[in-house]
């Protein structure tokens, strides 16, 4: 249980990757606030650490991209007023509503999607460093895609928003490099038999995919102590060991 009496928020808690990692942490002993603007989701995650023997999770209905800024800001009080700090921060909620060509990209989803993939991050990330700071240790970890490097054709606002949140994390990392309370790190999860795959690659055969819970080991390890002094680094879930 390495990760008792560590509080830990993730977003898109309620997706496959979020949800995953939400699991493997509460199982380590984390006390893990789920926020994702599906309830239903929200409770099937919950039963699922509940069921696993987990500390129970706390649910946080909330819309990333429709949220304003004093929502966000009630949600980092609500937080530091209920736990005093924050240990961990996992930004897994991610938005992709097809790949399209930059031709008939429609100007609303490209506004959503860069909402949800990166305002959201600064937002949330920024309303909650506060609370992160009253730790002595604290973990941020960004989510990104292995596409997004190779600026791939037709992964339009999905990919610019990658692209851009794998700069954004650097910049907060050197910012809060010298503090040596935050580290803050980017995750690659790679191909995996997620929901999101089977979304943008519906022919694909999924049973040659690793499972989700093979990132388990990762996400834990990115938020205990092993991690302490890892930071502004984008681990690519494929070529990684422990």
């Amino acid at each position: 249980m390495s990760l008792n009496n560590q509080v830990i928020l993730i977003t898109g808690a309620g997706g496959g990757l979020g949800g995953t990692a939400a699991l493997a942490l509460a199982k380590q002993g984390a006390q893990v606030v789920l926020l994702d603007k599906s309830i239903p989701k929200l409770e099937k995650i919950y039963d699922a650490i509940v069921n696993a023997g987990g500390p129970e999770p706390v649910m946080y209905p909330f819309d990333l991209a429709g949220a304003t800024e004093a929502q966000y800001q009630d949600m980092a009080d609500a937080i530091e007023q209920r736990y005093g700090a924050l240990q961990g921060l996992l930004h897994s909620a991610a938005e992709l509503t097809a790949y399209t060509p930059i031709a008939i990209h429609k100007t609303q989803d490209w506004g959503h999607t860069l909402n949800v993939n990166l305002n959201a991050a600064f937002l949330l990330s920024r309303v909650l460093l506060p609370v992160l700071q009253k730790s002595a240790h604290a973990s941020i970890v960004f989510t990104s895609d292995s596409a997004a490097r190779k600026s791939q054709a037709y992964s339009g606002a999905f990919g610019v928003s990658k692209i851009a949140l794998e700069g954004f994390a650097k910049i907060l990392a050197e910012e809060l490099e010298a503090g040596g309370k935050i580290r803050v790190n980017t995750l690659v999860p790679g191909p995996v038999n997620s929901p999101l795959r089977k979304k943008v690659y519906p022919a694909e055969d999924k049973s040659t995919l690793p499972e989700m819970d093979s990132l388990a080991p990762i996400y834990c390890y990115l938020f205990d102590a092993a991690s302490l002094g890892i930071t502004g680094q984008i681990i690519d879930a494929q070529n990684f060991t422990l």
